[in-house]
């Protein structure tokens, strides 16, 4: 199994943009954190940024019959981008939502998102912990998955 995971734009610049918010993680302590607990499940982890909106479907697109489920952190684009809605519900890959903050509690236009629709799980408020939830949400999904192949086999 494999995991994709996409952060959007001023993902990068965790650890120094609005610690009040956001922390001091950095984009690279995070991911480091997400691998050791890949690893521990022995499941596959990569790892992709991009400020561009075009990046992020095309990087979502790629994960076609190449991964198993993506973990998103639109950032900004979550308010925005029905091209990145598109492009999840077009790859039709288990897709968990990450937000380090609670977009609930911030500003108005941040309360609605385009993406939690068309993914399988949301996750918001934590801060960096709210990536290793998202792992464990996926490892259970994935879990289910193989429950139900091996289901529908047995019948």
């Amino acid at each position: 199994m494999k995991i994709m995971v996409i952060q959007g734009p001023n993902i990068n610049m965790l650890g120094k943009r609005e610690r009040r918010i956001y922390g001091v993680m950095t984009m690279s302590d995070i991911h480091e954190q997400m691998k050791a607990v890949a690893d521990q499940a022995e499941v596959g982890i990569e790892f992709f940024q991009s400020n561009f909106e075009g990046e992020i479907v095309d990087k979502i697109q790629e994960c076609l019959g190449e991964f198993d489920g993506i973990i998103i952190n639109p950032a900004a684009y979550t308010h925005t981008s029905i091209a990145i809605r598109d492009a999840i519900a077009s790859v039709r890959l288990p897709t968990i939502e990450v937000h380090i903050s609670n977009i609930y509690q911030r500003e108005e236009f941040r309360h609605k998102s385009l993406v939690a629709p068309v993914c399988s799980g949301h996750i918001a408020g934590f801060g960096p912990i709210g990536y290793h939830l998202a792992i464990i949400g996926m490892l259970q999904i994935f879990d289910q998955i193989k429950r139900m192949e091996t289901a529908s086999k047995d019948a």
